[in-house]
Order: structure tokens, then C-alpha cells, then sequence
């Protein structure tokens, strides 16, 4: 369920979620990271990060399933394609329709659905994505940003969607 003024606090966290330098080992570790709190929570999840356009860390949970491949996959693309978080995306409205009417793009290859976060470098340069697929969307994004600010050392209220 969108609440009001979540697409201004995602922007926030694409903004202020960004690291100095992003390699293998971080990607890594934000995997790792991620996979610990999903098994802590219980979490059936797909986890992917992607660096350069390449898989570079995948983990898929007791419980997950091809469709939740296919879920990454998809929000992966619009991430690459657009540079924001594939749930900013599906929750910015448009007077000329969705991305897909906007671009022509095929929702079968891009998902507008929450769970998909771009990894930035505070340069500003867009690196690769970090992806979640299995619970709902809005957990999805969560859990992401919280790795993630834990990792860069952001105070989680200060970020996180209600």
C-alpha cells in the first residue's frame, strides 16, 4: 500500500544511499548481508546484485521459485533502463500512462513492482542494482534499504518508509 509522500522518501533514499566505492567484496557483503537478515526473518526470497550489468551475487531462499527469477529479472531491467528504484518507478504516476505505454517497453522484461534499488557512488555514477523478490513489494524495498543504510552507516528512521 503506497502512503502519502513514499515516492519523495524513496527519492531521499536514492539519494543519500550511495556509496564511495562499490566493488565484488561489497557486493558481497551486501548479499551476505541481506541473505542473513531474510534467513533471520524467515524471509523466502530471492536476493540478486548486479555490478556492471553482470550477476555478480545470487541467493535464492528455501521457498522461492522460477517465478521469483523472473521477478528479479524484470525489476533488474527497469532499474538498469531508468537509474531509480523500481518501486519509485510504479509509484510515480503519469499523465501519459505507465512506463510501459510511456517507452514502449514489455511488461513481461520490466517491472514497475517494489524490490529493485540502484546502487549509486556518491559521484552520482548508477553501478549496478540490488534486487529482492518473494515478499510484498513494499517489504521488498524495505529490507533493501535497510542493509543498505546499515552498511553505509545511515540511521534507519531517518530513511526508511513508514
Amino acid at each position: 500500500m503506497k502512503a502519502p509522500g513514499d515516492t519523495d522518501i524513496i527519492e531521499a533514499q536514492e539519494l543519500r544511499l550511495r556509496f564511495e566505492s562499490f566493488d565484488l567484496g561489497t557486493a558481497w557483503e551486501l548479499g551476505t548481508r541481506l541473505r542473513a537478515l531474510a534467513e533471520a526473518r524467515e524471509a523466502a526470497v530471492l536476493i540478486e546484485v548486479r555490478l556492471g550489468g553482470r550477476t555478480v551475487f545470487l541467493s535464492a531462499m528455501p521457498g522461492t521459485t522460477p517465478e521469483n527469477a523472473d521477478w528479479a529479472r524484470r525489476k533488474a531491467n527497469t532499474v538498469a533502463l531508468l537509474e531509480r528504484s523500481s518501486y519509485r518507478v510504479g509509484l510515480s504516476p503519469s499523465e501519459e500512462g505507465t512506463i510501459h505505454q510511456r517507452l514502449g517497453l514489455d511488461p513481461r522484461d520490466y517491472a514497475t513492482a517494489g524490490g529493485g534499488f540502484p546502487i549509486f557512488l556518491m559521484s552520482g555514477l548508477c553501478v549496478g542494482a540490488v534486487i529482492v523478490s518473494g515478499l510484498p513489494q513494499r517489504e521488498d524495498h524495505k529490507l533493501i534499504v535497510e542493509v543498505l543504510a546499515e552498511m553505509i552507516g545511515l540511521p534507519l528512521d531517518e530513511i526508511q518508509l513508514p
